[in-house]
Formats: C-alpha cells, sequence, structure tokens
C-alpha cells in the first residue's frame, strides 16, 4: 500500500474475526473520493492463519493491512507502534473483548486466574494500547473501544455475567480518567454494539453482523465530529454510566 495515499486511515485492533472483521469491511465501503474514503490496518494474533480479515485483505491489497498483536504483550505493543510511527491514524478502534468460561458466575466463584484473564484482555490492555498509540491520532480524529451495555453501571438491574460486566465498567472508567487528561478534548467513544451473534455473543443473539454494524460504523464516523467521550450504542443513543 502506498504511503502518499489520501484514504484516511483506520486501526482496529482485534479484526481477525467477527465484530472486529466486520467493522473493517464495513468501513471499505464508506466514501466516494480519494480523500474519503477509509484505508483499514486490522491486527490479528501471531500464528493466525487464513481468517476473514486475510481473505478481506486479498480482496482489497491496496486499502488492508495485517498487524500481529496480542493486547496482553506489552511488547508487541511497544513494537506495534514503532512500526506505524509515521503512519496517520484518523481513527483508533480497540475491539478487545473476552469472558470466562462460566460466564453467570457470581463473583465470588471467579478463580483468581479468570478474573486476572478478563481484566487484563477487557481493561487494561485496551487501555495500554490507546495510550502508546494515541500520538499517531491526529486531533481531527477518533478513538475508541469496544464495551458492552453490560458495562453500565446505572443500568445493572438483573446482576449476571458479573466479571464481564465488571471488566467493562472498568474499561469505561479507564477512558473517563483518559478523557480528563485530554487538552484540548478530542473525539473518544465507548460503543456498546448491543447483543451480536458473535463467538462471544452466542447464537441466540437477536442481531447479525449485518444488521449490527452499518449503524454502528454510522455512528463512528459521526462521533468523530464531536469532540470529548461519550458511551453511545450502535444507534448513537447515549448509554448510562
Amino acid at each position: 500500500m502506498s504511503a502518499a495515499t489520501h484514504h484516511r486511515t483506520a486501526l482496529i485492533v482485534g479484526a481477525s474475526r467477527g465484530l472486529g472483521h466486520a467493522m473493517a469491511a464495513e468501513l471499505l465501503t464508506r466514501g466516494t473520493t480519494p480523500e474519503t474514503r477509509w484505508n483499514v490496518i486490522g491486527t490479528v494474533r501471531a500464528g493466525a492463519r487464513q481468517t476473514p480479515l486475510h481473505t478481506l485483505a486479498e480482496t482489497h491489497p491496496d486499502r488492508v493491512e495485517i498487524e500481529t498483536l496480542d493486547i496482553t504483550e506489552p511488547t508487541q505493543i511497544k513494537a506495534l507502534h514503532e512500526r506505524l510511527a509515521q503512519r496517520t491514524l484518523d481513527l483508533l478502534f480497540v475491539n478487545a473483548g473476552t469472558t470466562n468460561r462460566e460466564p453467570n458466575q457470581v463473583i465470588g466463584d471467579v478463580s483468581t486466574e479468570e478474573f486476572n484473564n478478563v481484566m487484563l484482555t477487557n481493561a487494561l490492555s485496551p487501555m495500554r494500547v490507546i495510550e502508546t498509540l494515541e500520538a499517531l491520532v491526529p486531533a481531527s480524529g477518533l478513538i475508541g473501544a469496544m464495551s458492552s451495555g453490560q458495562g453500565s453501571i446505572a443500568n445493572n438491574e438483573q446482576g449476571m455475567r458479573e466479571l464481564y460486566r465488571g471488566s467493562k465498567a472498568a474499561l469505561n472508567m479507564f477512558m473517563r480518567s483518559f478523557a480528563a487528561r485530554q487538552h484540548p478534548a478530542r473525539a473518544m467513544v465507548v460503543m456498546a454494539p448491543g447483543w451480536i451473534r458473535t463467538e462471544l455473543g452466542g447464537d441466540e443473539a437477536p442481531y447479525t453482523l449485518a444488521e449490527a454494524v452499518p449503524p454502528l460504523v454510522d455512528v463512528l464516523l459521526n462521533k468523530i465530529a464531536r469532540p470529548g467521550l461519550e458511551y453511545l450504542d450502535r444507534f448513537g443513543e447515549t448509554v448510562p454510566w
């Protein structure tokens, strides 16, 4: 891909399949001129073979790049920064999500190992990526992370999925702290995409990727024009913290 391209560039961290891959594919459909079209850099873990992102890159070799990254490894985040240091990222979006083997365990029954793994993947690691790469995003760009409606403390009236909820609530809080340090404010978002049929969401989820992702991408692109941090669902509605 030519470094001289005038296309806007999005880095989607965690784009090998599912929601991240669907977002990458959707971004490729946006824009009608070189200045408004999007190129995408998507990350996969080292050793990943023919993922849907690889197929997308084969179909669009001039517009899709693949980088390797395990967000739970700080040295890999640093190495990614070094590889991208001369690039401009108009959109930096961290799509990370995992849960424990028995997601409906009450928090007191969760093992220390699983607690550490979920909190590391869902809360700490996305912030490490954002803190490390934020300088590559201009003031006119957008920084975001995939949260969940289950991360809303105000809306938690049923319990269930307590570790997952807690990890996403932690991510929201860390993003609010990050936003408080931004002077002047830039555009930032934590997204609540809804219950979608992905590996994490399961087969019982009511919405397909094809239904959920286009409006989600609409929200992200519209958010670029609005500085400050917002917690939004895929329809652009505000989710209570």
